[in-house]
């Protein structure tokens, strides 16, 4: 059926309905400092499909992608090798077209898989059980602060200053409309901080990346202990899931809820989306755990089956009882993760973070040895911090002529922050080559000089 827009004669009726004059009416409570002229907006006329797609190409000429350089940034999103048959697989029918698993009895292939990404979540994380994914890292920290709360029924949630901005922007956003204070430390690159003293009896949750976003490691047992000696809960998040491989699982350290972006395993960078939000916790806890939980059980023949087992969602009961207003989850990015770590196995995924680390210490080593040079970050995985003699904004578009896309300067997440203007945020995986590693070396030797 065709869409036919209304007529005037049918919205000056519905106008009339409701009371109302014109359809400006309806968006009195718009500030008219967000409202926009459509005289404001030049756009050309329309084109026919090949000149469309020939301008779009033109555009698209002026990138310089991941793949056709020397490509060592990070950030929160990293360049992994994804095998073929994952995209493969991924992309067969009765995956690519299916969507919510409402009925089990016709979506036992999706509950199965759902229940091992799961699974495999809970073994990596270190905690006794997972959800069936989140939209991504932020939300997943987010929807954790808001368990949090729930769990301790305080307002308080302290943030580590090494938290990734956007994720503390995602926990702000949210906590603004649910009532939540929020004491975030400052930054201190390189640096461990002291956050015990932060909490009392009103904090809700400690949130601590690890590695941070300047790339440091940190030991959670400390915190873990100080914050339950309080009545408060450890949120651990990451960023690179890969790390997991060699790392301490942040549920051995204490952590009471871990949030983490799942993208670097199977999913690629994909022009910043769609990721996939890690999210496990103590099975205590389970019944505040957001989103959807895949189980498995026996039908009544005795033959394995596969429910779900908790929705805590506002689709699923009444509004005011849901834990989360997520409404679906990033299921094919979940099976893309799942089928690449089946397909690592746990040694492969141990050696492949085995791989990340000596290619990071290499370019560390490789890049700190530079006149000018300073590396800021001296226990990471697969990422660290610079501080350079000169702007790392202008080194980066001064390496991009060498054909190195050399990393994020910290200027770019902290843009208000004069002691970021030097810091250089730099990540290597295994797909960087020794070669890549030697053009890194010698263009930022020729850019500095």
């Amino acid at each position: 059926m065709r869409y036919l827009p209304l007529t005037h004669d049918d919205r000056t009726a519905m106008l009339a309905r409701i009371g109302a004059k014109s359809i400006n009416d309806l968006f009195v409570d718009v500030p008219s400092a967000a409202v926009i002229d459509r005289g404001r907006f030049a756009l050309p006329d329309g084109q026919g499909e090949l000149e469309v797609e020939r301008h779009l190409s033109r555009l698209a000429a002026k990138n310089l992608s991941a793949g056709s350089a020397a490509f060592f940034c990070g950030s929160g999103a990293y360049r992994h090798h994804v095998p073929a048959s994952v995209d493969h697989l991924i992309q067969r029918s009765e995956f690519l077209t299916s969507y919510t698993p409402y009925q089990p009895e016709i979506s036992q292939g999706t509950l199965q898989y759902l229940f091992e990404f799961q699974t495999q979540v809970a073994m990596l994380t270190g905690m006794e059980v997972a959800n069936a994914s989140l939209y991504d890292g932020s939300t997943a920290t987010a929807e954790a602060v808001e368990m949090a709360r729930r769990i301790t029924r305080r307002a308080k949630v302290v943030l580590c200053g090494g938290l990734h901005p956007h994720y503390s922007a995602t926990i702000s956003t949210l906590a603004k409309l649910s009532g939540g204070e929020i004491i975030a430390v400052p930054r201190r690159p390189g640096e461990r901080e002291e956050l015990a003293h932060l909490i009392d009896g009103e904090t809700a949750c400690v949130v601590v990346q690890s590695p941070d976003v300047f790339g440091l490691l940190h030991d959670l047992r400390p915190l873990a202990e100080a914050a339950h000696a309080k009545g408060a809960l450890l949120i651990a998040v990451m960023n690179e899931v890969v790390s997991l491989g060699l790392i301490e699982a942040p549920g051995a350290m204490g952590a009471d809820i871990v949030a983490a972006e799942g993208q670097s395993i199977g999913n690629g960078l994909n022009f910043g989306g769609p990721y996939v939000g890690l999210f496990a916790t103590r099975e205590k806890f389970l019944r505040q755990i957001p989103g959807r939980l895949a189980g498995e059980t026996v039908d009544a023949a005795g033959r394995r089956g596969y429910v779900l087992t908790l929705s805590t969602r506002e689709q699923h009961i009444r509004r005011e009882k849901a834990t989360s207003n997520i409404c679906t989850n990033s299921g094919l990015c979940a099976l893309a993760f799942t089928i690449h770590l089946s397909l690592l196995g746990e040694e492969g995924f141990a050696r492949l973070a085995r791989l990340n680390h000596a290619r990071a210490v290499l370019l560390a080593e490789r890049l700190s040895a530079i006149r000018g040079v300073e590396l800021v970050t001296q226990t990471f995985f697969n990422e660290f911090t610079l501080r350079l003699p000169r702007p790392a904004k202008v080194v980066i578009d001064a390496l991009v002529e060498q054909n190195v896309l050399g990393g994020v300067p910290a200027s770019r997440l902290f843009p208000d922050d004069s002691a970021a203007q030097s810091l250089l945020i730099v990540a290597a995986t295994e797909t960087n080559s020794t070669d890549d590693i030697d053009s890194y070396a010698r263009a930022l030797a020729k850019v500095l000089s």
